[in-house]
């Protein structure tokens, strides 16, 4: 018996399973298809070709509709506006958009291959769109599993930015990238990177490189470091992140990237790439806060206001460039001035006690790190670096500052602060763990526990020939306080207001000769009224002297007879004419005392009568305006003395009096600290309001007409002996000892309607004669008023003024200045001119806004 054979592709059927019916084979051919392969290679074509076709769509679709290229071709990025000082340097910008457009060729050669480094280092080479790149990105983006590189180039960048949104959607996408072929075949490749180099967007407001080395560096693009650019030139891709004042961390993370970049592309060596790692940064503290080298931010503030208002919102983005009259080291000397007597004031005070109070988790590092969150918007004021405390024992302090750096405090850093380092200490003043202090650096190094000056402080000074406005400072810090103290603060002037009206009794015959009679005096001011008793400071009397003694030791009582000899009305009208508003001066004879209101601008104008000779010059603080593209809409025009933009208002003679009367209030008035300057040019007086609320000096020379002024924003006493002399004069002539540097020390000289003639100085009357006494002096007097002749007066009154206890005194009669015995002292004299026509009423309110002059500007 066979076995039956075993055959693999024919399996024997299942029991169960019927038999299979023999199926008839089809005659048909059978078809041969195409490989595989083919048919991908097919399909793909095909797809390619739908791709293609459909892109081709597309673009005749969206190529018309593609904005036109004015944006990049003419290009006029909106500008903010700008403020210089006289010499260029930048102080104030003003607009949505802080941007500084500089030209390709200045920007340094590193910073654009820093940002081609980072961006697109094949720019050179591709066309709109780098392929390469893209491919690079698409494979980096699979193998992350999402977008983690981007493929855009620089110019599709400048597509982005100056036409679309920065939304990521593939159309638009594939619209930046037609933008992008549009732009290359318009522009060069050089005019397509200067054009992201001042577009681009780099965080806080910046937009551009020369801007964001302003904000973050706060000096010009062209005086950065390879290392300060790297981080530039990191910015682009995430400005928020990498930006250095907000964390250091990673900016620096970025910025060794592009230097890394840098060197694989052979830009720098690696001696430069190390010393780039290695150099310090030296970024600017606080976010965003632009810093200038000259430190004027009332003054651009008060430009601002006047470009606003002549051209509106327009100001911000048309590109205006505004040159001031301020000069550099004027400014910075003012502005150390006034902030070094604001701290001397302070100090007298007394320690108040810390700024305020925060509680420390337990631990250093975590005390440490809670202190600098506390401190993030604690910025700067004056100088002064706001710090938390984190140990203190009566004689260490150490404190964390907002950037992380502690400081140890010891010996004279403490003196200040000692009072609150007890434990018996009130609480209000006691220095504890948490304490927020300012500290101040000192001179000879290291760090003083200060505090931040409640009291507020003006200087502003200007050239009196032209007005030119050459240092203006408002107060402490502009960010600590916006309320500008030289155009805005009306506050008394208290005896700087005397040489106004004494002004007014020299232009009716007083000399600095004349004696008057300091005894006490009453005034019946009218029915039902108290008797007013003017009094001098601590109530002392000296009895007769002359009025330039009188007013270089600012006595009120002798000053009071003045303004009544020459008459309330006409001595109000006459101190007007200094550009004073009437409105702001009372009609009673306190006015002479100070008892009107005024800015320190106003005095400045007002002060800068006597230093040009007698003409009254307007301020100028605006020197140029010109656009955005250079033309100069705007120039000064030159001050022309006895013109109608500078009328005459006393003659030569009276400037030259009163001159010499306020230098005796330096040589030996209350103005004598000033002597120290070593100069003879110098005038000035003193002021102090009433329970010393206000605090004057407003002095001068020939080419500086310098007030300062130093009070609380709402009045209170500075404290009981802080005078025009202790408060003032030190901040004025801080400055002036700066300012007046290389001027040289020019005597005054006597105009010719003033005459010199030796006068009795117990009497004031000419020394000739019989009546020649052997201590004659010299004195000066105005031609038509000369000294009273002896010869000529009554007997009566010579006999009686023989004795020095007996002198003449000024009164009142007939409204002219009488001897003490009522006898008229132009007896024997020329007749005085006639006098303005006397306003017994306020005039209407007169326009208070800043007397700065912009005439004419834009017409």
């Amino acid at each position: 018996m066979t076995e039956p054979t075993f055959q693999p592709d024919k399996p024997a059927p299942s029991p169960a399973s019927p038999p299979r019916k023999p199926q008839p084979r089809s005659r048909k051919p059978a078809r041969r298809g195409l490989p595989r392969w083919a048919s991908i290679i097919l399909g793909l074509a095909l797809l390619g070709l739908a791709g293609a076709l459909l892109l081709t769509v597309c673009v005749v679709m969206l190529w018309p509709r593609l904005p036109d290229l004015n944006k990049v071709t003419d290009y006029r990025p909106d500008l903010p506006l700008r403020v210089y000082t006289a010499q260029g340097t930048l102080i104030g910008e003003f607009g949505v958009q802080r941007r500084a457009v500089i030209a390709y060729d200045q920007v340094p050669k590193q910073l654009k291959q820093a940002v081609l480094a980072a961006e697109d280092s094949r720019f050179f080479e591709h066309g709109a769109v780098d392929f390469t790149g893209v491919i690079r990105a698409a494979l980096a983006d699979f193998g992350a599993g999402g977008a983690v590189q981007g493929a855009s180039t620089i110019t599709m960048q400048v597509a982005r930015d100056f036409y679309l949104s920065p939304e990521k959607t593939p159309l638009r996408k594939f619209v930046e990238a037609l933008m992008a072929y549009k732009i290359e075949n318009t522009l060069s490749k050089d005019q397509i990177l200067d054009r992201y180099l001042n577009q681009v967007y780099l965080g806080q407001r910046a937009y551009g490189f020369a801007a964001a080395a302003q904000v973050y560096y706060g000096k010009p693009l062209t005086e950065l470091s390879l290392a300060q650019m790297a981080v530039l030139a990191g910015l682009p891709q995430a400005p928020s992140a990498y930006n250095p004042q907000n964390s250091m961390k990673l900016a620096v993370w970025r910025q060794h990237y592009v230097l890394g970049r840098m060197l694989a592309l052979g830009d720098i060596s690696k001696q430069q790439y190390d010393d780039a790692i290695a150099a310090p940064l030296n970024v600017l503290a606080g976010q965003g806060v632009l810093h200038y080298s000259v430190d004027a931010d009332y003054a651009a503030e008060a430009v601002r206001q006047i470009m606003v208002a002549r051209f509106g919102e327009a100001a911000y983005t048309d590109g205006y460039k505004v040159t001031t009259t301020l000069l550099d080291k004027d400014q910075t000397a003012a502005n150390a001035a006034v902030r070094a007597g604001l701290l001397a004031y302070d100090r007298r005070q007394g320690w108040r006690g810390p700024e305020r109070h925060i509680d420390l988790p337990d631990g250093e590092h975590a005390a440490t790190q809670a202190a600098v969150a506390a401190l993030k918007n604690a910025h700067d004021v004056g100088g002064l670096k706001a710090a938390v405390v984190l140990q203190v024992s009566p004689k260490t302090v150490v404190v964390v500052r907002r950037d992380g750096q502690q400081e140890t405090i010891t010996g004279d850093g403490l003196t200040f602060c000692r009072p609150g380092l007890y434990d018996k200490a009130p609480a209000a003043k006691r220095v504890v763990v948490g304490s927020v202090v300012r500290l101040l650096k000192l001179p000879k190094g290291g760090w003083e526990i200060a505090q931040l000056p409640l009291a507020q402080s003006a200087l502003v000074s200007l050239q009196p020939q032209t007005g030119a406005v050459q240092a203006w400072v408002g107060g402490f810090d502009f960010n600590h306080e916006k309320f500008d103290h030289v155009n805005q603060a009306y506050r008394q002037p208290g005896s700087s207001f005397k040489p106004f009206i004494y002004s007014a009794a020299v232009a009716e015959g007083l000399a600095p000769s004349t004696i008057i009679d300091d005894a006490p005096i009453s005034i019946n001011p009218g029915a039902g009224q108290p008797l007013w008793q003017p009094h001098n400071y601590e109530n002392h009397f000296a009895g007769p002297m002359p009025a330039a003694a009188a007013l270089a030791h600012s006595d009120n009582v002798c000053a009071v007879r003045v303004v009544l000899a020459v008459g309330v009305p006409y001595a109000r009208d006459h101190a007007s004419q200094f550009g004073l508003p009437l409105d702001q001066i009372p009609p009673y004879p306190t006015m002479v005392l100070g008892a009107g209101s005024f800015t320190p601008l106003q005095m400045a104008r007002a002060y800068g009568v006597f230093a040009s000779g007698g003409y009254l010059v307007q301020p100028t603080l605006i020197s140029t305006v010109v656009d955005a593209r250079g033309n100069v809409l705007f120039t000064a025009p030159k001050t022309a003395l006895g013109q109608p933009d500078a009328p005459r208002i006393i003659s030569p003679g009276n400037a030259y009096l009163m001159t010499r009367m306020m230098q005796d209030v330096i040589h030996y008035g209350t103005g004598a600290a000033a002597q120290a300057l070593g100069r003879t040019d110098l005038a000035g007086k003193t002021g102090t309001t009433s329970h010393f609320f206000d605090a004057w000096f407003d002095g001068y020379n020939h080419n500086r007409v310098t007030i300062t002024w130093v009070g609380y924003n709402q009045p209170r006493s500075l404290g009981r002996g802080e005078q025009g002399a202790s408060v003032a004069l030190p901040i004025w002539m801080q400055y002036m000892r700066t300012a007046l540097q290389g001027d040289p020390d020019i005597p005054w000289a006597a105009p010719p309607d003033v005459v010199q003639i030796p006068v009795n100085p117990a009497t004031g009357f000419a020394s000739v004669g019989r009546f020649a006494v052997p201590n004659a002096k010299e004195a000066y007097f105005l031609q038509q008023y000369p000294p009273l002749d002896p010869a000529a007066v009554p007997a009566q009154l010579l006999g009686a003024a023989s004795g020095a206890a007996a002198a003449a005194a000024v009164g009142t009669a007939g409204g002219r200045l009488t001897s003490g015995f009522g006898e008229p002292i132009t007896s024997g004299t020329p007749t005085p001119s006639a006098r303005p026509a006397a306003k017994a009423q306020p005039v209407p309110q007169q326009n208070n806004a800043p007397f700065i002059v912009l005439p004419g500007l834009g017409k």
